[in-house]
């Protein structure tokens, strides 16, 4: 007979496994239901995330922080408004680092799932199983969020989000780029090391737009980016099939019940111009952990007002990052000439504003200032 479980955890994404593992340290008992294997021959995942010091603080005492050619630290942040707003971030006048990690989706996954294989409390499930807690972590699309009576309110953009890997002709000197222009949001995220010349291209265009770029020959298709970033790295050459996806600002309205919780994307979405929807998820496991280690000896895991603190602690959060990205699209998505002058003139004074960039740029690091001015994991 297989052994009780006290959670149990649908998603076995980046999310869900390092939860598994926050878990296991604590002595819960904890089964991690997986997804089926991908069909032979499936498309890479070319995805990549911009994690802050405080997610790669976790991952780092996870033992999963993939190696230095997987995780690009940056050390510089140019982003171009559409008439000549600009803001540049530099790790060394923060007195940091890094600015952020490009971490690239599947080596993560593999040291997660590494991780995962050698802790005894996690035992891997093809299904879910009964437990005292049920953690749903399957992302935006969650097919058992609704078995719980949740009412994901979602927004969608009319915008779809382009990936794809580039060869650059010039190394990307671990900068990041980001344009926007006509409401699009073109990034270029730095791969391959501290001496790499690819990057992971983040493309939000107009929903109208989305069909026909997927649909060029890749030679047009580097053209059309190469009029967005002009000789910043020199000549762009795709070297990836293009994957795409719609945009979408969500919330659940609530998050938890009697014995049961949600976290990452199955709770929230953002925009991904500000690049922080999975340094969230992982802050919602952080915490979930850290609210189920420090309960009342009495209280079981699946306590409904226990797992009540890990919501109201945060939604705030989330809400504020939501309100944000959301903002700062709707603004760049107005076409008339009067908001493109207002947005590149408060982009070159922010530029300008010394402590209050100073203050945006560790909010957007994780509140991590203490390992920041180290440098130690």
């Amino acid at each position: 007979m297989a052994a009780p479980l006290d959670v149990c955890i649908r998603g076995a994404g980046i999310v869900g496994r390092s939860l598994a593992l926050l878990l296991a340290r604590d002595r819960l008992r904890v089964g991690l239901v997986e997804s089926p294997a991908p069909r032979a021959g499936a498309q890479s995942d070319v995805r990549a995330y911009a994690l802050n010091a405080a997610s790669r603080e976790l991952l780092l005492r996870l033992r999963a922080w993939p190696d230095e050619q997987h995780a690009t630290p940056v050390l510089a942040m140019d982003v171009r408004g559409d008439e000549g707003g600009r803001v540049k971030f530099d790790a060394a006048a923060e007195g940091v680092p890094a600015l952020a990690w490009i971490v690239e989706v599947e080596p993560l996954l593999a040291r997660l799932g590494e991780a995962v294989r050698y802790q005894p409390q996690v035992e891997l499930l093809t299904e879910p199983r009964a437990a005292a807690l049920t953690v749903v972590c399957e992302g935006r699309a969650s097919a058992t969020r609704a078995e719980f009576g949740v009412d994901f309110q979602v927004t969608s953009y009319p915008q779809r989000a382009i990936a794809a890997r580039l060869q650059c002709e010039k190394p990307h000197a671990q900068a990041a780029r980001q344009w926007f222009c006509e409401g699009d949001v073109t990034a270029l995220l730095p791969l391959g090391g501290a001496q790499g010349n690819s990057v992971a291209l983040v493309w939000s265009v107009q929903e109208p737009r989305a069909d026909e770029l997927l649909a060029l020959p890749a030679g047009e298709f580097e053209a059309r980016l190469q009029t967005i970033c002009g000789d910043t790295v020199g000549r762009l050459t795709l070297a990836s099939e293009r994957a795409a996806w719609p945009l979408q600002r969500a919330l659940a309205d609530h998050w938890c019940g009697p014995g049961w919780a949600l976290a990452g994307d199955a709770a929230h979405n953002v925009h991904p111009l500000a690049g922080q929807g999975l340094n969230l998820g992982l802050a919602d496991a952080e915490l979930l952990a850290q609210v189920l280690h420090g309960r009342e000896y009495w209280r079981s895991v699946g306590d409904t007002k226990l797992l009540r603190r890990y919501e109201r602690a945060r939604k705030g959060d989330v809400l504020a990052l939501g309100w944000t990205t959301d903002g700062l699209q709707q603004l760049f998505a107005q076409p008339a000439e009067g908001w493109s002058l207002l947005r590149n003139w408060g982009m070159r004074g922010f530029d300008r504003s010394g402590p209050l960039k100073h203050w945006v740029v560790r909010q957007a690091m994780g509140g991590a200032q203490n390992l920041l001015k180290t440098g130690k994991p």
